[in-house]
């Protein structure tokens, strides 16, 4: 009788063992069903990382300063290399013509001296008695060269300030901000109202 009732004792615990044992496994798979819904709940943040260069504010000024320092200093600064043989060829051409003329007004003044010393053995006398090229013509020619002389100078100065204007300018537009954060730009839209199309104009700024 004793081990009639121990059978079904033992069978009572084994079924309440095997409901507790799946209570369990439901209760963790309901478990695990809850962390995988909240994983998948959990939003990502993607971040819009936009590599932006710096602006400089002192970087115009800096390239004006190379430039009147060491003309094409400021170019090779914005590294527009391209354009220093330019600047050297403009100044020099400049330089040249300022060389030349100074020397032919030098050359025309001083046979003029020696015409006014009573000397007739300068380069333009010529042989004969009546030299071949007059005082007024010596007159005429210092004019000229001493005319020719100073347009060249002015060129050349010319030259030189146009060099640090553009190392100014390039390294302004080189900081140019033409991103999408900042923009002007044309849209158009459908009035569903008027059954017609407007035109118009949107400025787009991004933090």
């Amino acid at each position: 009788m004793q081990s009639k009732y121990l059978a079904i004792f033992v069978f009572l615990l084994g079924i309440s063992l095997s409901g507790f044992s799946q209570d369990k496994k439901e209760d963790s798979k309901t478990s695990k069903k809850e962390e995988t819904a909240k994983v998948d709940e959990v939003p990502v943040v993607i971040n819009d990382t936009i590599s932006r260069e710096s602006i400089d504010p002192l970087s115009p000024s800096r390239a004006a300063f190379y430039s009147a320092v060491l003309p094409g200093l400021g170019q090779a600064y914005n590294k527009k290399y391209w354009k220093i043989p330019i600047i050297y060829a403009a100044m020099g051409t400049g330089i040249y013509f300022y060389v030349r003329n100074d020397k032919e007004y030098d050359r025309y003044r001083d046979a003029f001296k020696r015409r006014l010393a009573g000397f007739t053995d300068d380069e333009f006398y010529g042989t004969g008695t009546t030299p071949s090229v007059s005082n007024d013509a010596l007159i005429r020619a210092q004019r000229t060269f001493r005319r020719n002389r100073e347009v060249a100078i002015l060129v050349t100065i010319g030259m030189y300030a146009l060099n640090i204007i553009d190392a100014n300018v390039d390294a302004h537009l080189l900081q140019y901000n033409v991103d999408e954060n900042l923009s002007l730009r044309p849209h158009y839209q459908y009035n569903e109202r008027e059954h017609a199309g407007d035109l118009g104009l949107t400025l787009n700024f991004k933090f």
